[in-house]
């Protein structure tokens, strides 16, 4: 039985308690309307006691939020009477945070992490036929932490009392959002009834997969408090027309099947194969009556992260995700929550941002160690698009407190519930300890290299060995980034590369002062073609949201280039730090148009000069994920689809760069440069190159082709062009443009010089409109090279069939623009641009 009806809420100055805010006899009718599952944030809102958080600096006037002492009371209607081996359990799957439970007056007890459920019996404690109370209490965070705000060595900021506290890190403030500590609860609530047994903790684990036949070990835990005679379980797997079934005793509490599925329907991440599912059931009985049941969909495949060593960079470990024995490139980016407010995340929500990772040709997310582990809804859709996960742990740039055995206990207990909760799921294909604590603590302490701190045992005793336990199948990793002569060295592990954009100078070494350069060469995204790394799960670049998303929530005063208003949206500082990057690539801006353009050429530049670069080193180089995916408020940030889902020029210019077959330019030591081509598919490619040496003007100065064959899951270099065959003409008025004679790839290309000292004359571009049922076509053309042309709705789930694109000399590109279903675009209402 859901309870999500009829919920109120209240808050107290600390006197809820004394007010009995608990009893069943209380009058709650100037109570607020709560939504559960929500927060009260969210509430408060709907029912206009805060301003809109999102606008201008409201979220500084909600502040006051997190001090009070919230209630939630609603009522429900008992079930009938039980029977002798009947147990009712009120479960509450996210409580955040600090929370007392009353049912009909009386205490049930109190819980103290967001990241695990709260279960309570409450058999005989119900009022069977009849009207029931229940009532929850939520402290406020910083009360509930009292004085302790310190661990010895505390680096961290943030909020430092967060380390104490296991919720969402990020609540607390962070260099992308605002502080806006959350409460409420935030996951559904329930009341269970079971009869002599239940089903606990089960799982599927797909042993050995290829096309002829997958072994599957389903097994589960059955808690018993009544008659323990005659108890099975009974397991079933069902995909298309395939079934296949078994029935196991119940021995010791525990039930084991294995089932040799032929021909089976894999699971294959995005771009790979179908991501097929599985409808698993397993049925407890005693006898031949079902006394518990569970379902699910699960996807078979194995998974295994390669490290033996490099065969061709001698010294070197590889970092390869290998899933049904078949290497995979990760191509994605890093998740934060979705919202501020938990409440206003929902499955569209969800299904929109993973669905864009997937149109995107991305196949995996990194959920950081900042945020939280998200509703079942994000791991069904993960599962469902063929979206792997790269999994944190909920630790992030900090130390925590492991010599307090309390907290060390909460801290397994809550691994233990969420590894069982989502172990099942095809999409996860590795935990991690934490998010930079071991980097960023060795950097601090940098003498004393292997040092203990606050946290170590987390991510290197206790949860290695949970996860060994529990979900043996799928590999750990210590930390993000970890591995080489530094934990974020270039020969092992993974890299967070921040050589971009804050300057941390690359490579350095154990023992090494950490040395930084805040210049724009020191900044510049050229790094990343210096970069040898093994797996790069972290590089980016801030760049400004859409003008429609800064016009919702900028008073129109402050829409200008520099304003207090706009500096606000900025959480990173200094907050003229994107000014550098700048300098390096586009110059400064002059005004908020061209702020808005540069800081997303830029990124858009950055990332496609990074993930070719990588993408050439398949599979020196393991995968690319960067930094951003999404964002949780309209702010500025390093994400590529601003907060409404409006994406940015890098979006675009990312999945252009995740392309199955990517053709690439490399830039080399003698002044020509090398032509690439990287395939991921598990099909070798043959095909012909076309290439262009051209003017912006218009003029051809060389056209070529070669023909080329790649093998399956690889990456050759093509063709080599001298500097003396490029000429020694002025390149910065050249480009080279890469094209496929069968489609094979889109098309790329190469500029000689950064953007700011391309030497172009403004084209004339055109555009022409036609309806297509309720999509627009937008037929674009130009006189001379058109550089970063865009067309933009200001409705959000618009889709584009391309954007932020150029156009050669005398080039016509067709744009599609398909609303949301239910609204219709016209072309008055796009906005167009270009450079």
């Amino acid at each position: 039985m859901e309870l999500h009806a009829r919920w109120k809420m209240r808050d107290f100055p600390g006197t809820g308690e004394a007010a009995r805010a608990f009893a069943l006899d209380l009058d709650d009718t100037d109570w607020l309307p709560a939504q559960v599952p929500g927060d009260v944030h969210s509430a408060l809102w709907a029912a206009g006691r805060i301003p809109d958080p999102y606008y201008h600096m409201n979220v500084e006037q909600v502040q006051w939020v997190e001090d009070r002492e919230w209630w939630f009371r609603t009522t429900f209607a008992g079930p009938v009477r039980p029977g002798l081996e009947t147990r009712d359990l009120l479960i509450f799957e996210g409580l955040d945070t600090y929370a007392t439970v009353y049912l009909n007056g009386v205490k049930l007890g109190e819980h103290a992490n967001m990241f695990r459920a709260a279960t309570f019996d409450v058999t005989g404690k119900l009022i069977y036929g009849g009207a029931n109370t229940l009532a929850v209490r939520f402290d406020p965070v910083r009360q509930r932490i009292g004085d302790r705000l310190q661990v010895a060595g505390q680096w961290g900021g943030y909020g430092v009392e967060r380390v104490f506290c296991r919720k969402t890190q990020s609540q607390f403030s962070w260099d992308w959002a605002p502080r806006c500590v959350n409460v409420g609860i935030w996951r559904p609530v329930r009341l269970e009834r079971h009869e002599t047994a239940q089903l606990a903790a089960p799982y599927v684990r797909t042993l050995a997969a290829d096309a002829t036949l997958a072994v599957v070990q389903v097994g589960c835990e059955v808690v018993v408090w009544g008659d323990e005679t005659d108890l099975s379980v009974e397991v079933q797997l069902a995909h298309g027309e395939q079934r296949l079934a078994t029935r196991v005793p119940v021995t010791d509490g525990v039930a084991q099947a294995v089932l040799a599925v032929p021909r089976p329907a894999l699971w294959w991440p995005a771009g790979y194969g179908p991501p097929a599912l599985h409808d698993l059931t397993i049925t407890l009985r005693q006898g031949e009556e079902v006394l518990d049941a569970h379902m699910e969909r699960v996807g078979l495949r194995t998974v295994a992260l390669d490290r033996t060593p490099e065969a061709e960079e001698l010294g070197a470990e590889n970092f390869v995700f290998v899933i049904n024995g078949v290497p995979i490139f990760a191509k994605g980016a890093d998740w934060i929550p979705a919202d501020l407010l938990n409440g206003r995340i929902d499955a569209a929500r969800y299904e929109e941002l993973l669905r864009l990772l997937v149109e995107a040709n991305g196949n995996m997310l990194r959920v950081w160690g900042g945020g939280q582990f998200e509703k079942d809804d994000f791991y069904r859709l993960a599962d469902e698009l063929g979206v792997m996960l790269w999994h944190d742990f909920m630790f992030s740039c900090a130390l925590y407190p492991d010599d307090d055995p309390a907290f060390v206990a909460e801290v397994r207990a809550e691994a233990e519930y969420q590894v069982r909760r989502l172990r099942n799921r095809a999409a996860i294909v590795l935990w991690c300890g934490n998010n930079e604590n071991d980097w960023i603590e060795d950097m601090v302490r940098w003498q004393d290299p292997g040092h203990d701190f606050g946290g170590k045992s987390l991510y290197h005793v206790h949860l290695p060995e949970i996860v060994a336990r529990l979900d043996p199948t799928r590999p750990y990793w210590p930390s993000s980034p970890y591995g080489g002569n530094d934990h974020n060295g270039e020969q092992a592990g993974d890299r967070h590369n921040w050589h971009v954009w804050h300057g941390n100078v690359q490579p350095r070494h154990f023992g090494e002062q950490p040395q930084r350069d805040w210049s724009p060469e020191g900044v510049s995204y050229r790094h990343y073609g210096e970069d040898t790394a093994r797996f790069i799960s972290e590089f980016g670049m801030h760049a400004v949201p859409v003008l429609e998303t800064l016009r919702r929530n900028v008073p129109k005063d402050q829409l200008y280039f520099g304003s207090e208003a706009l500096l606000f949206r900025n959480k990173d500082n200094p907050k003229d730090k994107g000014n550098m990057l700048m300098r390096a690539h586009t110059g400064l801006p002059g005004n908020l148009e061209e702020y808005i353009a540069y800081s997303m050429i830029c990124q858009a530049e950055g990332l496609k000069y990074g993930i070719e670069h990588y993408r050439r080193r398949k599979f020196h180089c393991g995968g690319t994920l960067f930094w951003q995916w999404n964002d949780c408020w309209p702010g500025l940030s390093w994400s590529v689809l601003d907060y409404y889902g409006f994406p940015k020029a890098g979006y675009f210019y990312a999945k252009r760069a995740y392309a199955p077959v990517l053709a690439s330019v490399r830039e080399e030591a003698d002044g020509g440069v090398s032509l690439w081509v990287t395939n991921d598919t598990l099909a070798p490619v043959q095909d012909t190159l076309l290439w262009r040496h051209g003017t912006f003007d218009g003029e051809a100065l060389q056209d070529g082709r070669v023909s080329y064959h790649v093998p399956a899951n690889g990456s050759a270099q093509v063709l080599r062009l001298t500097a003396a065959e490029l000429g020694a003409g002025d390149h910065r008025r050249e480009y080279l443009w890469l094209r496929s004679a069968g489609a094979v790839f889109p098309d790329n290309r190469h500029f000689f010089a950064e953007i700011k000292d391309l030497v172009r004359e403004r084209p004339d571009v055109r555009i022409t409109w036609e309806r297509a049922g309720n999509d627009l076509l937008a037929h674009v053309g130009t006189d001379r090279y058109a550089y970063f042309v865009w067309l933009l709705a200001p409705v959000e789930r618009t889709h584009y069939s391309d954007n932020w694109f150029d156009l050669l000399p005398g080039a016509e590109r067709v744009i599609r623009i398909s609303p949301p279903a239910g609204q219709t675009i016209t072309p008055e209402m796009v906005r167009v641009g270009w450079r």
